[in-house]
């Protein structure tokens, strides 16, 4: 309590030296601003306007986070008592690592992911994209909060609400008073701030955008083929490929760098598809080729923190090598391919694929599989969840390591999980059909065999 209690004067010292100034500082800019801003001796139109988006939407915030309490109340004092902004930046971030077992987790990594957006005024020509690019991180988190408490506790949804229009008055001040960079007058108290920020930017740099979380799915595009699938043949085929475990990689071609549009802009500025080096063939040789009916390129590529797989086809040796702890991986639209992610990678996403087989070393966050079919995972490492949602045929391979991976599924079928024994892989099937009864208190569900 007195630490608390010592931190809250100290707090108000700062606030009141700050308004001291901020009150000095609006008297020199409406003089100095005169007729200029349209006004004569009053506050400037973008002070005020920032003035109001700081006790609006800001005060707002605080007030909702003061009301959940706990690591979210304490998350945001750190917010407010650190300085200068980029060590705020880190020190929030931090904060969110260091809580990861809190049942607030998603809050803290909804204001961790997006806080960067504070560095808008070392961002030119445009800072007003970065801010939004800040709060989409900020939404995939918040997304999560909603679901968890949207019918249980209200609170939670102000405070998703209170939070995401920081951001979106933050943008709407950018574009009407500095759309293309943060604007100061050239003389008096605001020009020496000025100064005094542009060093700190020429020393910091602008902070740099957080590990871009996987980012919302386009919207989905459905198979229009009006022939059914050779299934059979074709999961053999990716059984085939996976039961070879590390020797998977033996037939690959490692890209170099002059072949990666991530390390050659010149490739993406000539408009040149990119296009894996590697040598593609088809999992059943015997069946033949249909050519491919597609309006987009194939897409293998860091953009960013996020690998980007794309529209890739007929593809069974494509890799991602080079990885980081906090890049992802999002894979779109592929079919009848493989591809192997080496290192250790935050996330991955496979979204709308059909055919496809995934094999990775390690893990850290979660891998999703969304409205997909006859999908092949194997695991050579260790990976926390597997993820599947509207998928129709799902294989997962997991190694010694992984066996205590939980895997969560939802509108799934054919799913079956192999685990490692003797050398070889056992499977077992993920129950598809379940009975729930009222046990007088509550509903109990077990699953259920189908029998005959």
């Amino acid at each position: 309590m007195a630490d608390t209690q010592a931190l809250m004067e100290r707090l108000e010292s700062a606030v009141i030296r700050l308004e001291s100034l901020l009150s000095g500082s609006h008297r020199s800019a409406g003089m100095e601003c005169g007729t200029v801003n349209g006004i004569n001796g009053g506050v400037a139109p973008y002070i005020e306007a920032f003035d109001r988006l700081i006790n609006g939407s800001v005060a707002e915030f605080l007030r909702n986070s003061k009301v959940l309490d706990g690591d979210v109340k304490t998350h945001n004092e750190v917010a407010i008592l650190l300085k200068p902004i980029s060590d705020k930046i880190h020190e929030i971030q931090t904060f969110r690592e260091r809580n990861r077992g809190s049942t607030m987790f998603n809050h803290l990594s909804a204001v961790s992911e997006s806080i960067p957006a504070l560095g808008w005024i070392a961002v030119s020509p445009k800072p007003g994209p970065y801010v939004k690019e800040m709060n989409d991180a900020a939404t995939f988190y918040t997304n999560r909060v909603l679901k968890d408490y949207k019918h249980s506790d209200l609170r939670h949804v102000d405070w998703v609400k209170s939070y995401l229009n920081i951001w979106i008055e933050l943008q709407t001040y950018i574009k009407d008073y500095h759309t293309t960079g943060l604007t100061w007058s050239q003389t008096g108290p605001i020009a020496s701030a000025a100064s005094g920020l542009s060093t700190l930017a020429s020393n910091q740099g602008p902070p740099p955008p957080p590990p871009l979380p996987p980012a919302p799915a386009p919207p989905p595009v459905f198979d229009t083929e009006n022939t059914k699938d050779d299934t059979t043949a074709t999961r053999s085929a990716l059984f085939a490929q996976l039961n070879q475990g590390e020797a998977i990689t033996k037939g690959l071609r490692h890209v170099s760098d002059d072949q990666k549009t991530y390390k050659n802009p010149s490739l993406r500025a000539q408009g040149t598809p990119v296009r894996s080096p590697i040598k593609s063939h088809t999992l059943n040789p015997t069946t033949p080729k249909t050519p491919a009916q597609q309006s987009h390129c194939p897409v293998l590529e860091l953009e960013g923190k996020k690998w980007r797989v794309e529209y890739q086809e007929d593809k069974n040796d494509l890799l991602i090598t080079d990885t980081e702890l906090k890049q992802v991986a999002y894979i779109f639209k592929c079919s009848k391919s493989t591809l192997q992610i080496k290192g250790k990678i935050n996330s991955v996403i496979l979204d709308n694929c059909r055919k496809f087989g995934l094999v990775f070393d390690n893990v850290v966050g979660i891998v999703e599989v969304i409205n997909s079919k006859d999908i092949q995972i194997q695991v050579l490492g260790k990976v926390p969840t597997i993820s599947v949602n509207k998928t129709e045929g799902c294989h997962i391979y997991l190694s010694e390591e992984s066996l205590d991976c939980e895997i969560v599924s939802a509108k799934s079928s054919e799913m079956n999980i192999l685990i490692p024994q003797d050398g070889d892989y056992k499977e077992f099937p993920v129950p598809e059909q379940f009975k729930t009864s009222w046990d007088g208190c509550k509903l109990v569900t077990d699953p259920t065999e189908i029998v005959g």
